[in-house]
């Protein structure tokens, strides 16, 4: 079985298993439960599947033996996904995991072939009684490092690597655009799309283009080091994104935005495991140390805005106060969250406008 199921993802060409750790459903009742993790990259992007790829390690690192981890990499958003799913649920995994935003509806249908099955899925907004959406505040961290930037920056213009223009990747544009303008309110951000999550080649090309337009802060959505690695060699600063990317580039790095998703993890297995597992949205965020801005670079970041960074972290820890709390205008100057009202999640989850300092036009 194991055999011919690898056999069949070689042929599509699209899929590698990561770890060999399939086995027939009877053998693994007699053991661990199997929780399974699905990837769109490769943890070598040290990115996104990276940053997911470590948060499984947390949760092996947490339950040993009690469960039985499957990591499959490299699986398209596409109906490649849905044979994946489908197979890694007909294995007997007592838990499956879609750690991208294009897996959902995919997921979600073979979700309603195997009812007893658990079903979590990044970032989504669709809901069944045995399929669960989960996500990181990233755009809180993003904040944090536009409050960087807006010190940091001597051409008062940031420049934004953007992947695919959902509202994930709005809301994260903007609140790195609202932090540095919390600051300095001259500072005004240029966006590149590339339409992947991806390809370093284009990010790369992005981030020559914004620090050719004069943007000398840098931060990215995507998922590889491009962005901060073309900073470092046009000596300009950038952020991570999803993981510390120092390494990277040293210099230029400020910080990185970085997403702990092995919380979440840690605490849905283990309520799949006491048999407490609900299917409401899960979004965490600095509250519950799921994301933060890390490392930052104390010889490049002046001391009065590594104040204003844990002033504002400190904020978003109490939970009194996030992001998108008014008055926040959109790019015309009409105010789009009135003072007093804070955006609500779902509100957040459609967030399809810029704010105030964001210059360009989404892509239609």
């Amino acid at each position: 079985m194991k055999k011919a199921w690898l056999n069949a993802l070689v042929a599509t060409g699209s899929v590698f298993v990561l770890s060999a750790t399939f086995a027939a459903s009877s053998a693994w009742a007699a053991n661990a439960p199997g929780v399974a993790f699905v990837y769109l990259g490769n943890p070598g992007d040290a990115g996104w599947t990276y940053a997911h790829n470590q948060g499984s390690k947390e949760a092996e690192a947490k339950f040993g033996d009690k469960i039985k981890i499957t990591r499959v990499e490299n699986v398209p958003e596409s109906a490649d996904s849905e044979r994946v799913f489908r197979d890694l649920a007909s294995k007997g995994n007592k838990i499956i995991i879609g750690t991208s935003f294009g897996y959902q509806d995919f997921e979600l249908k073979v979700a309603k072939d195997f009812p007893d099955t658990v079903f979590l899925h990044a970032t989504g907004y669709k809901k069944a009684p045995n399929f669960g959406t989960y996500d990181v505040r990233m755009y809180q961290g993003a904040y944090l490092a536009g409050v960087a930037a807006g010190y940091v920056t001597k051409t008062n213009t940031l420049g934004f690597v953007a992947s695919v223009p959902i509202p994930e990747v709005i809301r994260n544009i903007n609140a790195f655009t609202l932090g540095a303008r919390s600051v300095n309110p001259k500072i005004h951000t240029q966006v590149i799309w590339i339409n992947s999550w991806f390809d370093p080649s284009k990010e790369k090309q992005a981030a020559e283009t914004l620090i050719g337009q004069g943007a000398d802060v840098l931060l990215q959505n995507t998922d590889s080091s491009a962005t901060l690695a073309t900073a470092a060699e046009k000596h300009v600063h950038a952020f991570g994104w999803d993981s510390d990317m120092k390494k990277f580039g040293p210099e230029a790095h400020l910080g990185s935005v970085v997403g702990h998703w092995g919380v979440y993890y840690t605490a849905a297995i283990q309520k799949v495991l006491d048999g407490k597992w609900k299917n409401d949205p899960v979004w965490w965020g600095i509250p519950q140390k799921a994301v933060d801005l890390e490392d930052l670079n104390a010889s490049a970041i002046p001391a009065s805005a590594l104040k204003d960074v844990q002033a504002k972290r400190e904020q978003l820890a109490s939970g009194k106060w996030d992001v998108f709390s008014g008055p926040i205008k959109d790019q015309s100057g009409a105010v789009k969250i009135p003072a007093g009202k804070t955006l609500t999640d779902p509100e957040m989850q459609r967030l399809n406008w810029y704010v105030e300092g964001v210059d360009g036009s989404l892509p239609k």
